[in-house]
């Protein structure tokens, strides 16, 4: 690798990208059903070319983690701050449990086998699979006026446990979260997620890249013959306002749907509404027809902010009862999604204040729809920049305060500034939705690079101490970092199911991978559930964990 150092020398740069590149490569091979991933990949990708000789300024890296941070607690501020109230205690306990689970086992894990403040943090961080620790810790790390050389061994040890412990903290929370739990309740995901379903009155739609065969919404046109002497508004409201009447077409000419206009024997109607519904309005209507001339209109999707005043914790039902007729008539609710995430379209759904709902219908309803829920959500490919850079100035800001309590100073640092600049940027903007645009493919790109990147940097400035390490302790942090991952998993499970009362299995596992920040055990919980159920209580305990777990960082360099 001697030819490499000379063009690092000129462009360590160069050593950036190339671990990027050659990380994500590593971290697409499939080892049976686990993947190392690309932030774990980069960081290998980085030790070893860091052999070569290189050095990446310290700045770069504060930067990448500061808009990586950032964004975390960007996406988690509206779900984070609406899963503090009394329904969600059940969910607020689990992840409160697991984080103190996982704290304590560290420490007992630190203080039996002698583990110094970066080797417990890098524990933490790889065998709960929170990258984000990496950063707090290390920025703990520089805070406590060590010797520069102490201050990067600590750091470059933080790096080595992380890797060392990484694959098995994914792997582990598979096992549990997708195998074990299960078979512990007794019930299969599948089997869990159906009886939810039933049991909220309603059925889900399909998984994320999917598309039913069987559409929840349609459109049929009808030829007149049951329904003929009753008016539109009659058969509406006959099906539970299920299924509208769009248009009608009588002897040639286009008429206008109103409610009182009168249905007459040979009327052509185009009839829009849920499938199961029009299947029993068909046998009302008339026989169904392929004559769609002059009847067929364009229906549109809508997104729509959330944010009714006095609806905020109020089910799909509630709302829909609290909303004249006139202003849900001909609209349809296709999707809710809360964090990115898909929520079940269930009656007994639960709505928050910063869902994302996709209204269904014709151009004009869809728009009265979004109206009266709140602010409809702009389609556009453009980051307002002047918000994101005055949240992570004040981020940083925030963690230059020193407070001292009993001689020992306390600090957030810029990583526990930034998440919580982000928080409550993110909040703010889920309230008020047409400030501070930031595409969820923006915020992912933030994420996924600013992590990544910052690992990479933190590989290539460590990476000469990190053979040493390995050899050092390598098997012993492995073998850690495998009780590290299980122990509070189990606990947590425990937890839920013993004194949280969790009897769906379909749901303890949502909660438990949230609580955990586990997403590759969530997509094989999902995967298995073939249902969004498991989202709902995700949602809650993964905003929750993104925070308490990333604070063990700190927590852990201080109390080690």
């Amino acid at each position: 690798m001697d030819w490499l150092h000379p063009i690092f020398q000129k462009s360590p740069e160069v050593a950036l990208f190339m671990s990027l590149a050659i990380g994500y490569l590593i971290g697409q091979i499939n080892f049976g059903k686990f993947q190392l991933g690309g932030v774990g990949g980069s960081l290998l990708a980085a030790v070893v070319i860091s052999q070569a000789g290189v050095q990446i300024d310290n700045g770069v890296k504060s930067v990448m983690f500061a808009v990586f941070i950032y964004a975390v607690g960007y996406d988690s501020g509206p779900q984070f701050f609406n899963s503090i109230n009394r329904k969600t205690l059940r969910e607020i306990a689990m992840a409160v449990f697991l984080a103190a689970t996982a704290l304590v086992t560290v420490l007992v894990c630190a203080r039996l086998f002698g583990l110094n403040k970066g080797l417990a943090a890098g524990l933490a961080g790889g065998a709960l699979t929170q990258s984000a620790i990496i950063g707090t810790a290390g920025d703990a790390i520089a805070r406590l006026g060590l010797p520069a050389a102490e201050t990067k061994a600590l750091q470059s040890d933080v790096a080595i446990a992380y890797a060392v412990t990484y694959v098995f903290g994914s792997l582990g929370a598979i096992i549990v979260c997708v195998n074990i739990l299960p078979k512990f309740m007794g019930q299969s995901l599948r089997d869990a997620s159906i009886e939810a379903e039933k049991s909220l009155g309603g059925t889900t739609g399909p998984g994320e890249g999917q598309i039913s065969a069987l559409p929840v919404l349609v459109g049929r046109a009808f030829r007149v013959r049951g329904a003929a002497g009753r008016t539109v508004a009659q058969v509406e409201t006959a099906e539970a306002d299920m299924i509208t009447i769009e248009r009608i077409r009588r002897a040639g000419k286009v008429l206008e749907p109103g409610p009182e206009v009168m249905l007459a024997a040979g009327d052509i109607v185009l009839a829009v509404g849920r499938r199961e519904v029009m299947v029993s309005a068909a046998s009302q209507l008339g026989e169904e027809v392929g004559d769609t001339d002059g009847i067929s209109i364009v229906m549109q999707r809508r997104q729509g902010v959330f944010t009714r005043r006095g609806m905020n914790h109020k089910t799909i039902a509630a709302v829909r009862a609290s909303v004249d007729r006139e202003l849900r008539h001909g609209v349809y609710i296709h999707e809710i999604r809360r964090v990115d995430r898909p929520l079940p379209v269930l009656p007994e759904t639960e709505l928050q204040h910063g869902d994302v709902i996709t209204f269904f219908g014709s151009p004009q309803d869809t728009k009265r729809a979004v109206d009266t829920a709140g602010y409809e959500l702009p389609y556009t490919n453009k980051t307002d920049f002047i918000y994101m850079g005055v949240g992570i100035v004040l981020g940083l800001l925030i963690g230059l305060v020193v407070v001292n309590v009993g001689g020992i100073p306390l600090t957030l640092g810029s990583g526990g500034g930034c998440l919580l600049a982000g928080l409550v940027f993110g909040w703010m903007r889920g309230k008020h939705p047409m400030y501070g645009v930031m595409p969820s493919a923006a915020s992912q790109l933030l994420k996924d690079f600013g992590l990544a990147a910052f690992v990479a940097v933190v590989g290539i400035n460590s990476g000469l101490q990190a053979v040493v390490t390995v050899k050092e302790s390598g098997i012993t942090i492995f073998l850690l970092g495998v009780f590290v991952t299980l122990f509070p998993l189990l606990a947590t499970m425990l937890f839920g199911r013993y004194v949280l009362r969790y009897d769906n299995a379909a749901l303890l596992a949502g909660a438990l991978t949230g609580s955990r920040s586990a997403n590759p055990a969530f997509g094989g919980v999902l995967d298995k559930a073939g249902s969004a159920v498991p989202t709902v209580p995700f949602a809650i305990t993964y905003a929750l964990a993104n925070v308490l777990l990333t604070l063990l960082g700190p927590l852990i360099v201080g109390l080690v």
